[in-house]
């Protein structure tokens, strides 16, 4: 078990989430319970599966989790690319949002393949 809050990627991936927040501020209000909910709570699900895989006692548990979060991850990607195209974020705030989620995707990866040798 270890702190979750001492992970980069955990650090990242919550700064992560805070700008989609501000972000997602900005889009139609009609779209508050359709693309900005899933935006939000797909972004939540990253840094909230870090802290449960850091809870787990086993490594099994620990890889499932992890893997959970890289597969948010990927659904935040398309949700932030659906946003661009139905023009609800700038190319500029994509390009800004976009390099963010990859590295925490690397990084998770990069977890999930230290912790799984």
């Amino acid at each position: 078990m270890q702190d979750y809050r001492k992970l980069k990627v955990w650090e990242k991936a919550h700064a992560l989430v805070l700008a989609i927040y501000t972000l997602t501020k900005m889009f139609p209000r009609e779209e508050t319970y359709g693309i900005v909910a899933q935006l939000r709570r797909t972004a939540v699900t990253v840094p909230m599966k870090i802290a449960e895989a850091c809870g787990q006692s086993n490594d099994h548990d620990f890889a499932r989790l992890m893997s959970a979060a890289i597969g948010a991850e990927k659904e935040l990607d398309y949700l932030m690319l659906l946003a661009r195209d139905l023009h609800y974020m700038d190319d500029a705030a994509y390009d800004i949002h976009r390099p963010m989620a990859d590295e925490v995707a690397k990084m998770l990866f990069g977890l999930l393949r230290k912790t799984s040798n």
